[in-house]
């Protein structure tokens, strides 16, 4: 009988992220698989839920609409961040541009990274949406091994 993916299945895999359009965004077939374990936090949960009951051996690939892959985008997640700050976090001698991802200590304690939009009188305006946030993706597996 073959293994399936589990919730906490540690697994070696080939994994292909791709925009609708056909664009690649990770593609672990033309290198080394990938492997992780499932419910540590190693890999998006909902590309995780995407796994579970695949057999090994198995190759599989799913159009995951918003909700079901990077979440739909949130507007809550457009902040202003002030300069003071932002200078305070870097390094006297960064530049930075429109489109430049930018790491920030999260009040929790982490790290949280967003994507500047526009630089402003006082403040720089940020995106902290994941990249894919909004968009449908392709999301093809093939599991090589369940450990």
């Amino acid at each position: 009988m073959s293994k399936r993916v589990q919730p906490d299945s540690f697994l070696t895999l080939h994994y292909r992220i791709g925009l609708i359009d056909g664009g690649d965004v990770v593609n672990t077939f033309t290198d080394k698989p990938a492997t992780l374990q499932l419910g540590n936090g190693e890999f998006a949960p909902t590309l995780e839920q995407a796994l579970i009951g695949l057999e090994e051996g198995q190759q599989a690939s799913m159009t995951l609409e918003p909700a079901a892959a990077f979440g739909e985008r949130n507007p809550d997640l457009l902040q202003h961040v002030s300069l003071a700050t932002l200078n305070g976090q870097s390094s006297a001698d960064e530049d930075y541009a429109e489109g430049d991802l930018v790491e920030f200590n999260a009040p929790s304690g982490g790290r949280m990274a967003g994507r500047l939009k526009s630089f402003e009188k006082d403040s720089a305006l940020f995106d902290f949406n994941h990249p894919l946030a909004g968009q449908t993706i392709v999301f093809e597996a093939r599991i090589i091994g369940i450990l």
